[in-house]
């Protein structure tokens, strides 16, 4: 409360919900999950109004991309501000009921935000008529199975209920049957993470924060993992370029290390090379330059790695958390893993490499229920494309 917490509530349920709605949308905030989604038409699509009956807030904090890590960061550090923001979105979109549906490894961010929790209820900020408003409003922290898959919406929204969690087909989104066939909301930590300062402070001091860097509004939490010589997390105004992240904020390379290449936002993201790194970090220009912001966690990939074993370590992953409900997927990325290891090995056979094209193409969006496989295949076709001599030399020849 010192640092304004909990300002914005008290600020907001002065206001018509449709209107802080409004303030969100004109803000430009769009999901920082990954998919760069804009919140307020999410928001929109739920049903308003008396007949609206009950509604769901969730949250997916089920932080499972290899090599992203601002989610568990931001919960254990400002575990307040994502219980407010909480409270805000459900205000907005009329929920009573909402759920941090939270990476079953978080202990110590399970531990704190539910701390938040209590002390919010006992201040008012939760419960039975909070803040003398009328509006009532149960949140929980729910932790997950532990699987990969849980992070694609309707994979969470089954999980949440205590099913398996495999995703749901599309229509019908969950703004209009997500939790218990109930219109639900799901949106990432870092997303709502940024409503509080923007009912506060107003749309247009958000817009104003990403300096002119990009169209894109706001800030980004933007990582470095990999051997550069300071890893971890910046806020940072969106579309801060890729070469200011890795040079200015983390000191460069590590000693007697190049850069080869760098994946921009986590595991299920194109490589990019390092001509790439001048390119403002934001969504529409990362996927114009051929793959997606995602995360903004950057890993980087050094010249000492085998870019092969690299490929094949994410494949592997991919292909143990795929959920096995489709088969291109299930069957597809274990496939995609032996051929990896036997290009690994130097064994690969006359004709691997064309498998491997075929198969992101095979794998490819459209072709699978969800995006877990088209995402696997994402570092695995640009990495056919920018290092063929380095797969070819695994053919046995």
């Amino acid at each position: 409360e010192a640092l304004e917490g909990y300002a914005a509530l008290k600020k907001a349920v002065a206001m018509q919900p449709t209107d802080v709605q409004a303030e969100v949308k004109a803000s430009n905030l769009r999901g920082r999950g990954g998919a760069g989604f804009p919140t307020g038409i999410k928001w929109s699509l739920i049903p308003m109004g008396p007949d609206a009956g009950q509604k769901y807030l969730v949250c997916n904090a089920d932080e499972m991309e290899p090599g992203t890590f601002k989610d568990r960061m931001l919960m254990e550090e400002l575990p307040h501000q994502l219980v407010e923001a909480m409270v805000l979105a459900a205000y907005a979109i009329g929920a009573t009921k909402g759920y941090i549906f939270l990476r079953g490894e978080y202990i110590l961010a399970g531990q704190r935000l539910n701390a938040a929790i209590e002390q919010a209820k006992a201040a008012g900020y939760i419960g039975d008529n909070l803040l003398d408003t009328g509006f009532n409003f149960e949140l929980n922290v729910h932790l997950g199975a532990g699987r990969y898959i849980c992070g694609e919406e309707t994979a969470l929204i089954n999980c949440l209920e205590g099913r398996r969690a495999n995703p749901r087909t599309k229509p019908p989104f969950p703004q209009q049957a997500g939790a218990w066939g109930k219109p639900t909301i799901v949106n990432n930590v870092e997303t709502l993470m940024n409503i509080p300062a923007i009912l506060l402070r107003g749309a247009d001091w958000f817009k104003d924060l990403s300096q002119g860097k990009s169209p894109d509004a706001g800030t980004k939490m933007y990582g470095i993992s990999g051997k550069a010589k300071i890893t971890g997390l910046w806020e940072l105004p969106i579309g801060t370029t890729g070469r200011e992240l890795l040079y200015t904020h983390g000191g460069g390379m590590a000693d007697g290390y190049e850069l080869s290449c760098w994946l921009p936002g986590g595991a299920s993201t194109d490589f990019l090379m390092p001509e790439h790194l001048d390119l403002a970090m934001d969504y529409d220009t990362i996927m114009k330059a051929g793959s997606r912001m995602g995360t903004a966690l950057i890993m980087v990939v050094d010249d000492k790695q085998n870019i092969i074993s690299v490929v094949r370590n994410l494949e592997q992953f991919f292909a143990r958390e795929s959920c096995g409900w489709c088969t291109p997927c299930r069957d597809g990325l274990p496939w995609t893993v032996k051929i990896l290891e036997s290009i690994e090995a130097g064994e690969g056979q006359e004709g691997d490499i064309q498998t491997l094209q075929q198969l992101t193409r095979f794998l490819g969006p459209g072709k699978t229920f969800c995006a877990h496989a088209p995402g696997a295949m994402e570092p695995l076709q640009s990495a056919l494309k920018f290092f063929p001599a380095e797969f070819a030399k695994g053919i046995k020849l």
